[in-house]
């Protein structure tokens, strides 16, 4: 798949785009993507394991929903090289800013990211965006890493 083809919005299954399964898969599907911008959509179940007594999704989960896109954006770069995404972390957020406590129940979720900066040693920096029917309920900057050696950066961080 090329990114060529990802605009006219064939994309492959979340799954085959991003390593997150079960309940942990947050991301329904990729609606548009480009070198340095990916949108997708995702569902707020009522069942769900985050849902609070109204079946709303707390907003604070909308960090992982970033997360996910960015490594669905990510993921997408490297499948249009020819290549799999090394695995990477996130390192975190200055200001995550939701504009309310929860995502309401059944909404239908647009999540933006834009790369801002990456680094040759994969380091990088994405605007995030969620929004419901063109309100905005969160932004943030999500600062990520990509280091080459997966095993060796995650044992030294055990050990340490």
């Amino acid at each position: 798949m090329y990114l060529s083809d990802a605009l006219t919005g064939t994309f492959p299954a979340i799954e085959s785009i991003i390593p997150h399964r079960g309940t942990m898969l947050l991301i329904d599907a990729v609606t548009s993507c480009d070198d340095e911008t990916l949108t997708a959509r995702a569902s707020v179940r009522p069942g769900a394991w985050y849902a609070d007594e109204h079946g709303a999704m707390p907003a604070w989960i909308g960090i992982e929903l970033m997360a996910q896109c960015i490594a669905a954006h990510i993921s997408l770069l490297a499948m249009r090289a020819g290549e799999q995404a090394r695995p990477g972390v996130l390192l975190g957020s200055r200001s995550y800013q939701a504009h309310v406590s929860a995502f309401a129940r059944d909404a239908q979720l647009d999540i933006g990211v834009r790369e801002v900066l990456r680094g040759e040693e994969g380091h990088g920096a994405y605007e995030c965006t969620i929004g419901h029917n063109g309100e905005r309920y969160a932004e943030a900057i999500i600062k990520v890493y990509q280091p080459h050696d997966f095993q060796t950066f995650i044992e030294g961080s055990v050990s340490a």
